[in-house]
């Protein structure tokens, strides 16, 4: 795989090979700085697909023709030769496990390697790993406020950035906490399960039951085949006596179009009952067609709406679902899954769950494959060490203001199980134990040294790669998936909550505050 970077990488890789400093050990930690909309944390994403690039990592020899075509022609010819027999093979890195919740200014991955191939992995990683976990946690928050039973479908193919933006999407909605997606491709490559309902100009292009063809369904017991255009117009009549709405006033297309789709798919029958007129047209040739499946044995599977206010058409729809099973005894009747669409946001879940609904399943496009909230997360890569001596950048905004060398971060859980801090330590130290009690500067308030004592202390970072190859087997998308949800159950409400959450301290051990401040001295 020809290497995903930016120009001015590989003009700093030059100047590192002309110092003779391209070997001299590095470490540098991806990171982001603030949480994304409006939340203290991110569902780490991503780092799959980025770790399996490092195995290929090379400069073919197009790559290096095109290198020379592009770079300054004062380059000497043995740095392309040297970049051209390049790999990963020195390079460690440890990360949180994929699916893991962290919070602003805790690395996700920390890189270590001779400087040179250090520095020319930034951008591929932060390539790789910021949208994923941009939309990763975007999808988990939508999960959030949909609650554990509403399925969830991500449907933004066509609102995509690109076909790299809505592979992604798919992929990393899946593990945020969504069921499902429309995108066929994104099923066929990562097993996720699809799922899709008809369109509406699908509905559009019928105009009568003449259209239909064929026109015979057998029962599903067997037996002779029935006309089903007319069985559902038998039913028609009686479902429109029973919801009170003139049979004159349905659309005879739509009809059409519901009975063909269920002569073609009698076990997957779903309508879409918005093309014209829902209370009047939709919901009443739904229900006659769903009921003539029913008389021959067959089941209706799920109505969609997409336009109007949904969670007030929802729960009217569910009374006249009841009212039908109630009428013509069809128990399942009343349990038809309702799913809605049209530009679904946070702030739509919010009212659906406000005013009370009727929903079983949520399409989402526009606002979770886009993001519109938080376009980026804004992840940010950064030397920390080279040559065994910690780095720093000084900035007089604090926020910018990076923490130096290399190390070892800790989560610390109370009493109840919850996750209260997380805590960054020099690699030289030991590590902190249970029942410990610990001086800590919690990041923000650095000039004071509080002291705290957890219940059980968890080393975040596992080492993944290695010697140019991935070390540990790395979890499936379902393992990730699940990973997250759990991570997300751990924290205190407090801090999963998506509006106004507690702030969650992320601290530095003593020492690291000391070589912190020395350094700081130093360069002032």
């Amino acid at each position: 795989m020809s290497p995903l970077t930016d120009l001015y990488q590989l003009s700093m890789a030059y100047g590192h090979w002309r110092a003779g400093r391209h070997r001299a050990p590095a470490a540098a930690e991806l990171f982001f700085r603030r949480g994304p909309f409006g939340w203290s944390l991110a569902l780490a994403a991503g780092l799959g697909q980025g770790l399996r690039s490092l195995r290929t990592f090379r400069f073919s020899a197009a790559d290096i023709a095109y290198l020379r075509s592009v770079l300054p022609s004062t380059m000497e010819d043995a740095f392309f030769d040297y970049l051209a027999n390049l790999d990963a093979s020195e390079v460690t890195i440890s990360a949180v496990p994929e699916g893991s919740v962290v919070f602003a200014r805790v690395p996700f991955l920390q890189v270590k390697g001779p400087l040179l191939v250090v520095q020319l992995l930034e951008t591929t990683l932060l390539c790789l790993v910021s949208y994923a976990s941009l939309v990763a946690t975007n999808a988990a928050r939508f999960r959030l406020l949909a609650g554990p039973d509403v399925k969830l479908m991500e449907m933004g193919l066509r609102r995509a950035q690109g076909p790299d933006g809505a592979l992604s999407a798919s992929k990393y909605s899946y593990i945020g906490g969504f069921d499902c997606t429309s995108n066929v491709l994104a099923g066929k490559l990562y097993d996720i399960p699809v799922h899709g309902t008809i369109a509406h100009s699908f509905i559009m292009s019928f105009t009568s039951l003449e259209e239909v063809q064929p026109r015979e369904l057998r029962p599903l017991a067997g037996g002779e085949a029935v006309d089903l255009p007319a069985l559902a117009e038998g039913w028609l009549q009686k479902v429109c006596e029973l919801l009170q709405t003139p049979l004159e006033k349905t659309n005879r297309g739509e009809l059409a179009a519901f009975v063909s789709y269920a002569v073609t798919f009698p076990c997957n029958f779903q309508g879409l009952l918005d093309t014209y007129c829902v209370r009047r047209s939709g919901l009443p040739n739904f229900c006659a067609v769903a009921l003539a499946l029913h008389q021959l044995g067959y089941q209706a599977v799920g109505l969609r709406l997409d336009s109007g206010d949904l969670a007030q058409q929802s729960k009217e729809i569910r009374q006249a679902l009841r009212a039908c099973g109630a009428r013509f005894q069809v128990p399942w009747f009343e349990t038809i899954p309702i799913a809605v669409s049209n530009d679904i946001s946070e702030q739509s879940l919010e009212e659906f769950s406000r005013e009370g609904s009727e929903i079983d399943m949520i399409g989402v496009g526009t606002h979770l494959v886009t993001c519109p909230l938080q376009p980026s997360l804004g992840c940010v890569y950064k030397l920390v060490e080279v040559s065994g001596s910690p780095c720093l950048k000084l900035t007089e905004d604090e926020e910018k203001m990076t923490i130096p060398g290399a190390k070892t971060i800790y989560r610390l859980y109370d009493a109840s199980g919850h996750p209260f801090m997380d805590l960054m330590a020099l690699e030289k130290e030991p590590s902190p134990q249970a029942g410990q009690e610990l001086p800590v500067r919690v990041l923000g308030q650095l000039a004071e040294c509080s002291k705290v004592t957890a219940t059980a202390v968890e080393p975040l970072h596992h080492t993944y790669f290695r010697g140019g190859q991935v070390c540990e087997p790395l979890p499936s998308l379902p393992e990730v998936r699940n990973h997250a949800q759990l991570s997300l159950s751990l924290l205190h409400p407090a801090h999963r909550r998506l509006r106004d959450p507690q702030p969650y301290p992320v601290a530095m051990t003593e020492k690291l505050h000391q070589l912190l401040t020395e350094l700081r001295e130093a360069r002032e």
